[in-house]
């Protein structure tokens, strides 16, 4: 194993006093495994040194340049990752010069630096594509595609790559032989792998059809996700929920499923307004005169809707519906009439209530709870703070109007109690 040159006589001189100093015989064995540890610890720290000669002068050059790439490079450690790779050549060009040719160590030694330098490139090729994909998704990617699963498919391939390469070498057999024996597997390895498979058609359905992005805000339904997608990879896709918790599932759930995503919402720069308030039909009351009178004065925005609804009552012309919301929603034959005109007027007048989008108050079908009167309208913010401080104050204000006009807004308690006191009532009928 050890060679007959003169690095290695004094070498082993050197070995012979430690053994003396330590008490121990001088065996071949002993010398050998001494020398082994020697020159394998002399030769890395010879690559250590190497390397990082090499990395201090690239991160310089890099450093004096003062460009975006570069401070890029050095943040995400993208030259250190690719330099470790100097070290096993390192130490591949100095193992000739000291185990003997034909030594079994010399062999062993270099089968081991060999799958070394294999990992070391794998990490380098991994750090490069993880540094083209920073760059592209920060300055490239403007719609915010979920491309991290492609990134992670790149680095499986690489690492799976050198394996095979790695037990070819270990094998002495050529990685050809090796891929026609894995057809062989070929069902067990879809088998371990069938998440990561799902996970990559995933997602690109997903980035091919524009479903999701990192950004978006979406609502999966029979789970508890309902924030902001913060990732998106090959195995789980990362969502920040409103009260900062982290929901984690499988990009193929949201393909096999369904999910609802707030983009549209948010790029409209508008958000919907649709909720009811459920009034006591016993209240609805036709409007007379006075009462016209009187609300017309209370509430200017009506003033000119009344007039002109009582004109055309007197000219016996029918109301006109239009298409659309271009006439007022209401009437003035009843309180409720009345205030379905009130509502969208004050919807209408409302600055922070979108013009551009559909406004509309009508009454739906009753229910055992009462007539639901919905409005329908578009908020001019997106921002939830926002949104929910517009909707309680059109809300509160209607609810007031609502009583000016003796429209009774129902008692949930007291209709579940009329529900439970009907249900009682029939069960001891039918008894």
């Amino acid at each position: 194993m050890i060679p007959s040159h003169k690095a290695a006589s004094w070498l082993l001189i050197h070995i012979d006093r430690l053994l003396d100093v330590l008490g121990l015989e001088h065996s071949k064995s002993a010398e050998g495994i001494i020398y082994l540890i020697v020159i394998s610890v002399l030769a890395v720290l010879a690559g250590w040194g190497l390397r990082q000669i090499v990395l201090f002068l690239v991160r310089r050059a890099v450093a004096l340049r003062h460009s975006s790439v570069g401070d890029d490079l050095l943040r995400e450690r993208t030259l250190s990752k690719c330099s470790h790779f100097i070290t096993p050549l390192v130490f591949l060009g100095l193992i000739p010069f000291a185990f003997e040719a034909s030594s079994g160590a010399m062999d062993v030694i270099t089968k081991a630096v060999y799958i070394y330098l294999l990992a070391t490139i794998a990490i380098a090729v991994n750090a490069v594509l993880s540094f083209v994909w920073l760059r592209y998704d920060e300055h490239e990617n403007t719609k915010k595609l979920p491309l991290k699963g492609i990134l992670n498919i790149g680095k499986g391939i690489v690492w799976g790559v050198i394996v095979i390469i790695a037990i070819s070498i270990l094998v002495d057999k050529s990685p050809a032989a090796l891929l026609t024996g894995l057809g062989a597997f070929a069902a067990a390895l879809m088998l371990i792998f069938k998440n990561s498979i799902l996970g990559f058609v995933a997602g690109i359905q997903l980035s091919q059809n524009d479903m999701l992005r990192v950004g978006d805000w979406i609502i999966v339904p029979s789970t508890i996700a309902n924030g902001i997608v913060l990732d998106v990879t090959l195995s789980m896709v990362k969502i920040r929920n409103w009260d900062n918790t982290i929901v984690t599932m499988p990009p193929y759930n949201l393909i096999s499923g369904s999910f609802q995503n707030w983009r549209g919402m948010q790029e409209a720069g508008v958000r919907q307004i649709a909720r009811s308030i459920i009034f006591d039909p016993t209240s609805l009351l036709p409007c007379d005169d006075a009462m016209l009178d009187g609300m017309a004065e209370k509430y200017p925005l009506l003033k000119d809707y009344i007039a002109a609804m009582k004109s055309q009552k007197e000219a016996g012309h029918e109301p006109v519906f239009a298409t659309g919301d271009v006439t007022v929603n209401g009437t003035i034959d009843t309180n409720l009439g009345l205030f379905r005109a009130y509502a969208v007027l004050y919807l209408r007048n409302n600055p922070h209530i979108s013009q551009e989008q559909l406004i509309m108050v009508r009454a739906m079908a009753q229910n055992s709870t009462g007539v639901p009167v919905q409005v329908w309208c578009f908020t001019n913010t997106t921002v939830w703070p926002e949104y929910e401080a517009i909707q309680s104050a059109v809300f509160e204000h209607l609810m007031l109007v609502a009583g000016d006009m003796k429209l009774a807004i129902c008692d949930f308690v007291e209709v579940a109690i009329q529900q439970q006191v009907q249900a009682s009532g029939a069960i001891s009928v039918s008894k």
